[in-house]
């Protein structure tokens, strides 16, 4: 059974930062790529980045330079490291794991909330 579980959400002030993590069982984590996506209220789910299991990153446009995903091949768990918050960053983040060949193994985690407001 697949289960990608998420942690570290919270409330932040502007500028501050947090760190999400997300730890996955029930798959070969070298064969999946690991994202973060979000969903603020009212608005469809986005892609925040993308991490392959060489190390490869994408950025979404809006988070380069202030957010960083990172992976533990040990923990088999990914990270995202958020700083200098901004309220638009404020959203449910869920992790996604993504087979590099079988694009039908797609695994959610259940999210965390993330928000930012002073």
């Amino acid at each position: 059974q697949v289960q990608l579980v998420e942690s570290g959400g919270g409330l932040v002030q502007p500028g501050g930062s947090l760190r999400l993590s997300c730890a996955a069982s029930g798959i070969i984590f070298s064969m999946y790529t690991m994202g973060w996506y979000r969903q603020a209220p009212g608005k469809q789910r986005e892609l925040v980045n993308t991490i392959t299991s060489s190390g490869s990153t994408y950025y979404a446009g809006s988070v380069k330079g202030r957010f960083t995903i990172s992976r533990d091949s040990a923990k088999n768990t990914v990270y995202l490291q958020m700083n200098s918050l901004k309220p638009e960053d404020t959203a449910v983040y869920y992790c996604n794991a993504r087979h590099v060949r079988i694009p039908t193994r797609d695994y959610w985690g259940q999210g965390t909330q993330v928000t930012v407001s002073s």
